[in-house]
């Protein structure tokens, strides 16, 4: 009697289990399909070999395109729900010239939503030419300034936080500490020179002295020496902390405890901020820190987290508006209506003045996540991620749409 009972009920849990395979195969066959362009640079220097072995905090560790893949993968069965099945379409270009065809070519195949893993110039070029086109454009890999400000258009829109955020959060968290006294070191590169000058905004926006600012050069000829030494180039002045702004990573990434006195290090090296830390645990991180480490074989950074919550708030937006259409799709995600979770434990929407994400910030050293951004006692008129970044007072960015 008991085996008989069991086959029967094993057998009507085979009969269920194909009855819903088959009911998941008809509704996936009559899915719309729904896919986003994701467009970079064949050649990026960011992802050379050499550079991405070297893991340095702060920037990428393999393209961003697997936070992307991450995304669609989660968005199967919300897709399903939506009548969607969500893809995407990765096109590698030589130049500015052939991104700008590739995302020509995915808006001729009807696709509205693109993710731009492009360097800032780059970006700047593509989104210049879609301006005012019914189309969104997400940079996901490039924290310049200037495109939240006087290259902003209002089709960009950016899940990467900028050098503005980045330096604003740690410039809140040298203030918590009373470390007021800054000794800025600044390399010789353009990008470096771009990022120092942003520091130098978040301090006198909070308070902050900067008591000095050198110059270090990479190498070690004798006859430079107190530009590439970092106990001579630290030598001669007090001060609470370094601030390094070193683009290429090499010189702040052996700055710790090389210093002439015993200061931390911030902004290139040391305590980096960033939009995503693979140790960072709590709410949900470490589910998708294994997600992404399952599908790349490699932790996670903030470029990854960037592409995925591209994709995850245009998913976010079809589920709640029920529809694929561009228009209300679009104003969703601009509108005060969008919650995205981010797994960083607020709330999250896309500023209405420049495209950009407000987002809490990662202060990371290490293999571990030394705090989060912004800080208790930190005020806004309106909302306390508004304390990172420029809000609307001081933005560069003259929208259409406003």
């Amino acid at each position: 009697m008991m085996r008989r009972a069991c086959r029967r009920a094993a057998g009507l849990v085979m009969g269920w289990l194909l009855a819903t395979a088959a009911t998941l195969a008809a509704a996936q066959s009559e899915l719309q399909p729904f896919t986003f362009g994701y467009v970079g640079l064949a050649d990026d220097p960011r992802y050379s070999e050499a550079r991405l072995e070297n893991r340095f905090q702060g920037e990428p560790w393999g393209r961003p395109i697997a936070g992307a893949k991450v995304a669609i993968k989660e968005s199967r069965f919300p897709g399903m729900a939506a009548g969607v099945e969500f893809g995407l379409n990765e096109q590698l270009v030589a130049d500015s010239q052939a991104a700008i065809e590739a995302v020509r070519q995915l808006q001729g195949n009807g696709h509205r939503f693109v993710l731009l893993d492009l360097p800032g110039p780059t970006t700047a070029e593509v989104a210049d030419a879609f301006a005012g086109e019914e189309m969104v454009l997400f940079n996901v890999s490039a924290s310049d300034d200037r495109l939240r400000g006087q290259a902003c258009q209002a089709n960009l829109m950016h899940t990467l936080p900028s050098h503005a955020m980045q330096n604003d959060a740690l410039a809140q968290f040298l203030l918590s500490r009373q470390w007021s006294e800054v000794l800025v070191l600044v390399g010789q590169e353009e990008a470096d020179r771009k990022l120092a000058d942003s520091f130098a905004r978040s301090a006198k926006r909070f308070g902050l002295d900067i008591v000095d600012e050198r110059e270090f050069l990479l190498g070690n000829n004798p006859r430079q020496r107190e530009q590439n030494n970092p106990r001579l180039l630290t030598s001669g002045i007090d001060y609470d902390v370094v601030y390094v702004a070193d683009t290429q990573g090499e010189f702040a990434r052996e700055l710790s405890y090389q210093t002439q006195l015993p200061r931390p290090v911030v902004g290139s090296g040391g305590l980096v901020p960033q939009a995503w830390h693979w140790a960072w645990q709590r709410h949900g991180a470490r589910q998708l820190n294994n997600r992404l480490e399952e599908l790349a074989g490699r932790h996670m950074t903030g470029h990854d987290w960037a592409a995925w919550i591209a994709i995850k708030a245009v998913v976010e937006a079809v589920q709640r508006q029920k529809t694929s259409q561009f228009a209300p799709l679009r104003d969703y995600l601009v509108s005060d209506d969008i919650v995205l979770d981010g797994f960083k434990g607020y709330r999250m929407g896309f500023r209405d003045w420049n495209g950009q994400l407000r987002q809490p910030i990662l202060l990371g050293s290490g293999n571990w996540v030394v705090a989060r951004a912004p800080f208790e006692g930190f005020l806004h008129q309106t909302n306390a991620l508004d304390t990172l970044g420029f809000d609307p007072r001081e933005s560069k960015c003259k929208l259409a749409d406003n």
